[in-house]
């Protein structure tokens, strides 16, 4: 089993590659947003220029299909950094894993990685660097405290009143259920996303270690990993629009 270069930074365990796949997430998407916007034009849009339109386009139907879109549009920046940061992290697994063997232990900044502290002679520990870091529980869990944060920071400044009042309906005894089923929210959107991804990468590994047996699967699952990798974007964007049009909008609003 490949560990995680985990190190304790104080008195927190910081798994180095989570931070250092996250950055990679980040600038790809930086970089690619910054090349689909760098020469707009009107008359002669370029390839990825098209594939930008395309994109905020579809999260604006997205949002369409959650609010009313003169009340979503706030929104739409917000789900296009979703939508393209959670696909591009979904596929960073994919083409390739960065797995070092360690015999001794090993430190990264000064600080001792945890997998290799208590290695004794002949025995190794595989650091596995280059992953998906949405195959990680932490990050996934992160991503969905910020929406669970969003949510209900905005319910309370655009719809107070019927956001407090929602707790204690159809009855006030219902209150205990209407807090659990909020609770709830990011606790499934963040193992509904990890566990998909998770999943992915570790059918992988299975897959590699068939050899030349597994060449024709692995070309399989990868082109199925590409699209749970897409639907699961979507999924996580679709349900924070859902979640903040809950939140944010009154029922009779809406009608």
């Amino acid at each position: 089993m490949h560990e995680a270069p985990i190190i304790n930074l104080g008195g927190f365990n910081l798994d180095f590659s989570a931070v250092l796949m996250l950055f990679v997430s980040c600038l790809i998407v930086f970089v690619l947003c910054r090349l689909a916007t760098r020469n707009l034009s009107v008359e002669n849009p370029g390839k990825l220029q098209n594939f930008m339109e395309w994109v905020v386009e579809f999260v604006q139907g997205i949002v369409g299909s959650a609010m009313d879109l003169k009340k979503g549009k706030p929104y739409i920046t917000l789900g296009l950094t979703l939508i393209l940061f959670i696909f591009v992290s979904n596929l960073l697994g994919l083409p390739m894993g960065i797995i070092t063997e360690a015999h001794q232990p090993e430190s990264i900044f000064g600080h001792i990685i945890e997998a290799t502290r208590n290695l004794s002679h002949g025995e190794h520990a595989e650091i596995l660097w280059w992953k998906s870091p949405t195959a990680d529980i932490s990050v996934t869990a992160g991503l969905a405290l910020i929406v669970f944060f969003l949510m209900n920071v905005l319910g309370l400044k655009y719809n107070r009143k019927h956001y407090l009042k929602h707790y204690i309906e159809p009855f006030p005894v219902f209150l205990p259920l209407n807090i659990i089923e909020n609770l709830a929210k990011p606790i499934a959107l963040a193992i509904r996303l990890f566990a998909n991804i998770f999943a992915g990468e570790v059918l992988i590994t299975v897959i590699l270690k068939m050899g030349f047996l597994g060449i024709p699967f692995m070309g399989i699952w990868q082109g199925f990993s590409i699209f749970v990798g897409a639907l699961q974007a979507y999924i996580f964007t679709i349900l924070t629009m859902v979640y903040i049009a809950q939140t944010t909008i009154h029922e009779e609003e809406s009608h």
